[in-house]
Parts: structure tokens; sequence; C-alpha cells
């Protein structure tokens, strides 16, 4: 859908701006909700984060913003360097896009972005919230990384899918409608003159 570097760019930027935040909620209250409450014997998952001094990020505990803005630089660089560009050309070995109906091939593109970016980005939080104070093994590392895969996948999948990339989808369609508009009306002139 994007057709220049500019609009890839901002395509990414809308996709990582709602997919950190869906991810970090997930996370936080999710999949480590109840615990987070137990431990710190607190009735809601913020006030349990605020009693323990913020969200435990590379051996320390930090402001819940700064998780969002770290996973946000993160996810962003790797979005636009790795994930776009390698899910793109995976959909196209599969799919021809001017052959393919523009909802699968669309579809084929999303697939391949979660089966990049998934793993890529557990990998990462792997990391971030690995308990340094325990020692650093690369088996738990590694154990840690296959958990992280398997709670995210699932939700990254299903929510890519069925919501942010069908609302990104919608929020680029009203930033750029001139020229998509353009790009649609040249389409139809093209098609109509190979028709005759």
């Amino acid at each position: 859908m994007p057709r220049n570097q500019f609009q890839r760019m901002i395509f990414a930027l809308l996709t990582v701006i709602i997919t950190v935040h869906a991810y970090v909620f997930y996370s936080l209250y999710v999949v480590n909700g109840n615990t987070l409450m137990s431990v710190n014997q607190a009735t809601s998952v913020i006030g349990a984060i605020n009693n323990q001094g913020g969200v435990y990020m590379l051996g320390r505990y930090v402001p819940i913003w700064s998780v969002v803005l770290l996973e946000f630089i993160l996810a962003y660089c790797l979005e636009i360097s790795i994930g776009s560009p390698c899910s793109f050309k995976l959909a196209c070995k599969v799919f021809n896009p001017r052959e393919t109906h523009p909802v699968i091939f669309e579809s084929a593109i999303i697939c391949a972005t979660v089966g990049i970016m998934c793993p890529a980005m557990s990998f990462i939080a792997s990391i971030l919230y690995y308990p340094y104070y325990q020692g650093f093994n690369i088996i738990t590392l590694l154990a840690n990384w296959l958990k992280l895969v398997c709670y995210n996948f699932p939700f990254a999948f299903f929510t890519q899918l069925f919501f942010i990339q069908p609302l990104v989808r919608t929020v680029f369609k009203v930033l750029f409608h001139k020229d998509i508009e353009a790009r649609e009306k040249e389409q139809t002139i093209t098609d109509n003159e190979a028709v005759i």
C-alpha cells in the first residue's frame, strides 16, 4: 500500500505505535498481571508496578513510559530495516502482487511480518527482561525466548491480522487519500488502455 520510502516509514510508524502499546498492555496485564499483583500485594496491575518501583528491565526497575519508549525505538528500527522489506519479499515469493487479490496479498505480508517480527522482538524482550539478579545463563535466555514466542505469537497473529493492520490501513488511507486516489485513477487508465 505505501508507495515510496516516506510512506513506508509513516506506515511502519503507525504500526509500531499501536503494536508497542498493545504488547506492553498484553505483557504486563494479561500475561504477568496476576503475578505482579500477588507478589506486590496490590489490587491492580498499575498499583503493583508502582509498588515495586516500575517495570523490571535490564536488571533494574524503570518507569513504564521508558519501557514503551525503548520498545518503540527497537521495534521501529527492526520494522523498517528487516520486518517490512523481508515480509514483502517473502509474500512476493508465494504470490504475484499484480495477479493476486489485494486482500490476500496484504494478508500474506501481515503473516510474513508476524513470522519475522514476533521471534525477533521476543528475543529482544528476553534480553531486556532477563532475570539478571539470578546470574546469566544462555539456556535460560533461550528458554525465556521460546516461552515469549509461545505467548506472543498467537496474540501477534490475531491482533495484526484482524485489528492493528486494518486500523493502520484505514488511518493511512485518510492521511494519503490524494495520493491513493491519483494512483487508482492512473491504474484505471492503464487497465483501460490494456483492454483496448
